[in-house]
């Protein structure tokens, strides 16, 4: 087949945003085949069936887009000149425009403006058509916030969304330059004496208080969103049912504001019954979610019967669920999910597409998810105002993707590419590339919606932390598609209006004076990090990625806007990074094949001399005291320029064990591993204590110190 014929293909393809080509990891150009980019295409509702009929796609596509006056979304930044452009037909006259611009406060501003005063910025002519580009100036004053546009021409009518942004997320600077520095855990992992098998939010809190004593100013967790504890069961992080509410697993119902005018749930608490289950589940090594959940449910359930009407308590539940309405449909969700043992894909079509009447669920599952919640919210608020009341930032971790049987996917269906999954291409460490398991949102429908549900997202996020990980920041610019039922060589990247998605993320963040990190690790397109820089987003650097990009090169300083850390929760602790055993694990796993990891051991043996070297410390990989090297590379991040330093409290007991290993499931226990310490433990220990104050000492004489919230 001819270039001639693929061509109209490849053009409709750049008008949707897919990428027909892309750098591979060996540095080659890797054009997506005619078969994926049909197969994109249609995912994306371009009207094709075959390659012959791109041609009129083509047309149509761009028929469609200069017949729009104005662009859906219009970001106007903060210092700049304020201007809307409108695309016009040529033969549309000089009459007038009337303007309506109705900003977020409330407050409405009208005018009407001749079409010639405005600025003629170009011509073009398009399937036959001639057009003007325009420019309509808009008031300088504009607050930031999301104001409403709404034109009316002598040939059309229009709207917009207009994002009035600043230029930077929020962040400190000059005198007030960040030196901060923090601990991390999952919080699956933090056990305490009183954890009973599995951790909560209060928990989370003690570590609050005494990273606050240290003098530490963040505590990094892992994503707090609700995951299915039972059937079908799937307890990763980063597959939650929905990112606008907290997990209902790590809720302390000791800590119930209601337990005490409860009987009922506090005879449950206290019998001998749930005593022996709780100390049979604190100790076992693993997690065991669906056990641990059902001891904790059969007392929440009896609260949430206390919570009935006529009662204080019922009343203060339903006034949270009016002001938070997602609260009670998502609570009617998991009821649906236990009446018919299933996820929604497999429900009758009527609940399948969201049309839920009284009788489809059971009451009491509703009201018990409904307090699940409501718990959840007061003690995640709770840690949030005592982190602040320290100037600790709750540092959450919002991630990329959802469960595509959870509750955001089946209330946004048309919002989502449901026959599609993000993936990334093949690389070095996955040679047949990565299939994540979980829809991409629809860029044309995300902003035909305004942005309404990231939005909300990145607000549930922000109310609480002082530092926000955005995971996979690169899906700001573009996103892999793997289409669904493909392998993830055959898919491609799609852009998304990476302009506007900072300009939400710098608006959300100034408002909460929340501090913004991506998580910019792996293959990483060109434009990205230049874009975080201009934006204010902070960048990552972990050691063990650093040295394992270039062995050769002594290891480097991290840069100033960055969080800096030895590892992730991807990554193997630091003694076994500096002894190879991830080779081993992941060579066991089926991860890696024997010839690739021959090659990384005699790299692994490089890069740690190199480190070693770097650090001062040693020349040979045989000599080193992996306690000495690990204080060391604490030391080198603390002194360097990063505004935020994360140590991860496992590798000050120098655990061998990960916490997940990618590319694995049941090879593997990822995300169940409990801490080998408990709080009450390792709070003590003078490896722990020693590196912390010495940590906390560099990080204050090295810069000014601030608060983080």
């Amino acid at each position: 087949m001819g270039s001639e014929e693929l061509s109209p293909l490849r053009q409709l393809a750049r008008l949707h945003g897919v990428q027909t080509s892309y750098f591979n990891y060996e540095g080659r150009w890797q054009n997506a085949s005619l078969e994926h980019l049909l197969g994109i295409l249609k995912l994306m509702g371009a009207p094709v069936v075959r390659v012959k009929d791109a041609a009129s796609a083509v047309r149509e596509r761009r028929q469609e887009r200069w017949r729009e006056v104005v662009e859906p979304v219009v970001v106007l930044w903060e210092g700049r000149h304020r201007e809307v452009r409108l695309r016009l037909p040529s033969d549309c006259g000089d009459g007038r425009i009337g303007v309506r611009l109705d900003l977020e406060t409330g407050e409405r501003r009208e005018w009407s403006t001749d079409l010639s005063a405005c600025r003629l910025s170009r011509r073009t002519a398009v399937e036959g058509v001639s057009y003007l580009v325009k420019r309509l100036p808009l008031p300088d004053d504009l607050p930031i916030g999301y104001h409403s546009l709404a034109l009316k021409l002598p040939h059309a009518e229009a709207q917009a969304l207009v994002i009035a942004a600043p230029r930077r997320a929020f962040g400190m600077t000059g005198e007030q330059d960040i030196s901060a520095w923090g601990v991390f855990i999952p919080l699956y992992a933090l056990r305490s004496c009183s954890s009973g098998g599995g951790s909560s939010y209060t928990d989370l809190g003690r570590l609050i208080d005494w990273v606050s004593d240290m003098g530490g100013q963040v505590v990094a967790t892992l994503p707090l969103l609700p995951t299915f504890a039972r059937e079908p069961f799937e307890m990763s992080p980063y597959l939650p049912l929905t990112r606008l509410l907290w997990n209902e697993f790590y809720v302390d119902v000791a800590g119930s504001p209601e337990l005490a005018s409860c009987p009922a749930a506090a005879a449950i608490l206290g019998s001998t019954h749930s005593t022996r289950e709780a100390e049979s589940l604190d100790a076992l090594p693993l997690v065991d979610y669906q056990r641990q959940m059902a001891l904790k449910r059969e007392v929440v359930e009896e609260l949430s019967r206390c919570c009935g009407d006529g009662t204080v308590a019922g009343e203060q539940l339903q006034d949270f669920m009016r002001r938070n309405p997602v609260v009670e449909d998502y609570a009617r969700f998991r009821a649906l999910c236990e009446e018919h043992s299933s996820t929604w894909q497999d429900w009758p079509e009527r609940l399948r597409d969201g049309r839920v009447a009284d009788g489809d669920y059971d009451d009491a599952v509703v009201r018990y998810y409904a307090y699940a919640q409501w718990l959840a919210h007061r003690q995640v608020s709770a840690l949030s105002d005592e982190a602040s009341s320290n100037g600790l930032g709750l540092y959450l971790d919002l991630p990329l993707g959802i469960h595509p049987g959870g509750y955001d996917m089946w209330r946004n269906q048309d919002l989502y590419v449901i026959d599609a999954s993000v993936g990334a291409p093949p690389d070095a460490a996955f040679t047949s590339g990565q299939y994540w398991a979980f829809p991409p949102m629809h860029p044309d429908r995300l902003r035909q919606e305004g942005y309404r549900h990231w939005i909300a997202v990145l607000r549930h996020h922000m109310e609480h932390a002082g530092v926000l990980r955005i995971d996979h920041v690169m899906g700001l610019h573009r996103l892999f598609w793997v289409p669904g039922g493909g392998q993830p060589k055959d898919g491609a990247y799609v852009r998304y209006p990476a302009d506007e998605l900072y300009a939400i993320l710098s608006l959300e963040s100034t408002r909460t004076h929340t501090l913004l990190v991506g998580e910019d690790l792996g293959t990483v397109p060109p434009e990205v990090r230049p874009a975080m820089r201009e934006h204010g987003v902070l960048r990552m650097y972990v050691v063990q990625y650093a040295l394992l990009d270039d062995a050769d090169v002594p290891l480097s300083n991290a840069p100033e806007d960055s969080v800096a850390s030895l590892n992730t929760h991807d990554m193997f602790p630091f003694a076994a990074f500096l002894k190879g055993t991830d080779i081993v694990e992941r060579e066991r796993s089926g991860v890696l094949d024997s010839e690739r990891a021959d090659r990384e051991r005699k790299e692994r043996v490089a890069a740690v001399r190199v480190l070693a070297h770097s650090l001062g410390e040693c020349d040979v990989p045989d000599g080193i005291e992996p306690r000495a090297l690990l204080a060391a590379a604490l030391r080198f991040l603390g002194a360097g320029p990063a505004q935020v330093v994360l140590v991860n409290l496992e590798d000050l007991w120098l655990e061998m064990e990960a916490q997940n290993l990618p590319g694995t499931r049941l090879e593997y226990p990822n995300w169940r591993r409990k801490a080998r310490f408990r709080f009450e433990e390792f709070r003590n220990l003078p490896d722990v204590v020693n590196i912390l104050a010495e940590m906390n000492g560099v990080r204050h004489t090295s810069k000014k110190h601030a608060k983080l919230r």
